[in-house]
């Protein structure tokens, strides 16, 4: 069994879990799929934030809708980053409302996001997907009690070696927006970790059920 937990693909493949992240058109969730549902901060407008996050909000109760996000920092976009922080915040007090885990977007940012998630204090598991930075960094994130989801970036041998440097209980797989396999991943991850990918699919099933309680198993 392969869990994606971060997929903008959501076409559903046989022996894989996916959470197919929506940051629009939330009306296209389906009852046989599962999902994320946050406001992605790329793509945030002062215009129109309030009525979208209304129904992020509304979706967030769907039973297979299994997280909130993916929603944080980003400081290479052109988005007013007072106004990414304020929406970032309402996610990270959503999350606790409807005690789902959050899934968070962060570049060059990680300082900001950290002050946030204490300001705001979270009580849900956080996920920072996608990353590919310091092995101090990572460990830094865990030790605050994060897990880290790893995708793409794992086709570096650098990004591997800071995997291989992490506890196997505070990590996840995903695609994002790559159309490969989460297969390929799951390759690479164990790689990186030296063991079977089926000791690698056995511990990330653990880490699912910790993170998403039974969740992945209602529909």
């Amino acid at each position: 069994m392969y869990i994606n937990i971060h997929t903008h693909h959501t076409k559903p493949e046989e022996g894989i879990i996916s959470i197919g992240n929506l940051y629009k058109d939330f009306d296209s969730i389906e009852v046989d799929s599962f999902y994320s549902v946050g406001l992605h901060p790329w793509y945030l407008s002062t215009e129109t934030w309030e009525e979208q996050f209304a129904v992020v909000k509304e979706k967030s109760r769907l039973k297979n809708v299994v997280a909130i996000g993916e929603a944080g920092l980003d400081k290479v976009t052109e988005t007013d980053f007072e106004l990414q922080q304020a929406v970032f915040s309402k996610h990270v007090q959503l999350a606790n409302e409807v005690q789902k885990p959050l899934i968070v977007h962060c570049v060059r940012a990680h300082a900001e996001v950290i002050a946030l998630l204490k300001q705001t204090p979270v009580h849900v598991p956080v996920i920072f997907h996608g990353f590919n930075k310091s092995k101090e960094l990572a460990q830094q994130l865990i030790a605050l009690g994060y897990y880290l989801s790893f995708g793409k970036g794992l086709e570096k041998q650098g990004v591997q070696e800071v995997l291989a440097a992490l506890p196997h209980v505070k990590i996840f797989l995903e695609t994002d927006n790559s159309t490969g396999s989460i297969k390929e991943i799951y390759a690479h991850a164990a790689k990186a970790f030296q063991i079977e990918e089926e000791s690698l699919s056995l511990q990330l099933q653990k880490n699912a059920a910790t993170v998403f309680g039974a969740a992945l198993t209602r529909l």
